[in-house]
């Protein structure tokens, strides 16, 4: 049986490293590396993430024949340290590239280490605004939050004319980053931040916090934090019966969290890049279906950057000719690369050139708000226009169809 994702301890993975052939001939195969948070704190995005990349991998030799490519997953255990020892230890061992930095601290830690190797660290969702530009080495597949949070403080000024909000927004890099964003944009644009509240990252009980929300009376809140701190917070801003709207950000775009949030959630809105697994695009159908088949779900954001991850690394390690140390230009020379989350091209300073888009959720469902707006207009003017033809008919006194 052909063994395709080997995810093991960075122990393991060093004794088990070698030489593998690849077709007839005595090449070795390309070790691409992957250092994920399959457990602890951030696991729910690490272990969608891995889903994606194993799809992607075996997609790459079909069954029964040689690979030239072999794919070692380590697991960062949501530590930043752990991720920047293993990002390390892949490379000292002879990866050509590793995705990794899954979250922002993760990847923060982890880029030195891509610079003292001289290779690229790509990462499937990192999206801090200090990521951007920080190595030559440094890319990511994930739309910066200089961009989501922008979007949103459009979207909430101009189009559901919040004028006054309260932001909470967890002590974190990547937290910090997206709330400056949003908040330095809903000023510009006229609106008022009532309060700003800082939550510390090892809080767990948020009462006293969602407490001084309901007090403040806001129109809205935009909560700034990771995916389980947000699944939290709505749970009790709606609990206490907060009933202004909820702004968030991608890091809450997991089907599961939403669903184990349930009926809280309704409503929520949030910013994500422009993933559609309903698309007609073939290669969007076959990357669905394939998901399917294999783990009986539809495939979230995260797995889709995963699968997008891998696909762009293998087609630039393609573009550079193999050679490790020439992976950045071969990402560089990547012109609208067919990803399942959009189409992939990267600028100088490593961010992917993609635009997010605002998502309601409606009964435990992402649904694209301008897109589901658009469709509940043309329903209405259906609607009217057959109110209008049997208002008419019934004066001519024609009572048929």
């Amino acid at each position: 049986m052909r063994s395709s994702l080997t995810c093991l301890s960075l122990a393991v993975v060093l004794a088990s490293l070698m030489p593998v052939l690849a077709g007839c001939g005595s090449q070795e195969a390309t070790q691409i590396g992957a250092v994920l948070p399959l457990t602890g704190e951030y696991q729910v995005y690490g272990q969608s993430i891995q889903k994606g990349i194993q799809l992607a991998f075996d997609e790459l030799t079909p069954e029964g024949e040689a690979s030239r490519w072999r794919l070692t997953v380590a697991d960062s255990e949501s530590n930043a340290d752990k991720s920047k020892q293993s990002v390390q230890q892949l490379f000292e061992t002879g990866a050509t590239a590793v995705i990794g930095g899954v979250v922002t601290d993760e990847a923060l830690q982890s880029v030195p280490v891509a610079e003292r190797f001289d290779r690229v660290l790509l990462s499937p969702s990192a999206s801090s605004p200090a990521l951007t530009g920080i190595s030559k080495q440094f890319y990511r597949v994930f739309i910066s939050d200089s961009r989501e949070g922008t979007i949103m403080a459009q979207f909430a000024v101009k189009d559901l004319e919040i004028a006054d909000i309260v932001i909470l927004a967890t002590e974190t890099t990547y937290a910090t980053g997206i709330r400056e964003v949003f908040q330095t944009n809903f000023e510009r644009l006229g609106g008022e931040v009532v309060e700003l509240i800082e939550v510390p990252k090892t809080a767990s009980d948020f009462s006293g916090l969602v407490g001084r929300v309901i007090t403040l009376d806001p129109s809205a809140v935009y909560l700034a934090c990771y995916g389980e701190d947000i699944a939290t917070m709505i749970t009790s801003l709606r609990q206490r019966g907060f009933g202004g709207h909820i702004l968030t950000t991608s890091a809450f775009a997991s089907p599961a969290m939403i669903e184990r949030v349930g009926s809280a959630a309704e409503n929520v809105l949030l910013t994500q890049t422009d993933y559609d697994p309903e698309s007609e695009a073939p290669h969007i159908q076959a990357f669905v279906e394939a998901f399917r088949q294999r783990h009986g779900l539809t495939p979230d954001l995260y797995a889709a950057h995963g699968y997008d991850a891998l696909k762009v690394l293998v087609a630039a390690i393609d573009k550079a000719g193999g050679e490790p140390t020439e992976v950045w230009s071969g990402l560089r020379a990547l012109r609208e690369f067919p990803g399942v989350t959009g189409a992939l091209q990267f600028n100088e300073r490593g961010d992917v050139q993609k635009f997010p888009r605002i998502y309601r959720i409606s009964e435990s469902r992402l649904v694209d708000h301008k897109k589901d707006l658009r469709q509940r207009q043309e329903e209405l003017k259906r609607r009217m226009e057959e109110l209008q033809r049997r208002i008419a008919a019934s004066r001519r006194g024609d009572n048929g169809p």
